[in-house]
């Protein structure tokens, strides 16, 4: 994992549900904690594209639901500003969930794009996935 340049824009807070884009057996997760982030008092964890997550499964197979896993986060519906001067908004929030030592993908498809941010930093969701914007 390498580490981001400059300020990422924090879209989703801990209980924001996302769509899970793989072929793990998830499809609706929703965030339970951001760890290594350092809070301000009475203000919710927030997590950015690029960012891992523990997300718990809501929706899927029944032997993934209620389980805490790791996740990345690949794309946000907040407009989040790139060093060159772009604004990147996605239509949807979603994830893809690695696993927590290596970042190596669970899955072995990533459907739809992906952010370039979580591209760069996480080099087996780069190599795992179609389409990188």
């Amino acid at each position: 994992m390498k580490g981001l340049p400059g300020s990422q824009a924090r879209g989703l807070p801990v209980g924001a549900k996302l769509d899970c884009i793989d072929n793990t057996g998830a499809k609706v997760v929703q965030i339970v904690t951001v760890p290594k982030i350092g809070g301000v008092h009475r203000r919710y964890p927030a997590a950015g594209v690029g960012d891992l997550i523990v997300v718990t499964v809501k929706k899927g197979t029944p032997e993934m639901r209620r389980q805490l896993l790791y996740a990345v986060i690949v794309r946000q519906r907040r407009p989040f500003l790139r060093s060159d001067g772009i604004r990147v908004r996605f239509e949807d929030n979603a994830c893809v969930v690695v696993n927590k030592d290596d970042g190596e993908v669970k899955g072995s498809v990533i459907k739809g794009p992906v952010a370039r941010e979580a591209a760069e930093r996480w080099a087996r969701i780069a190599a795992t996935a179609t389409t990188i914007v």
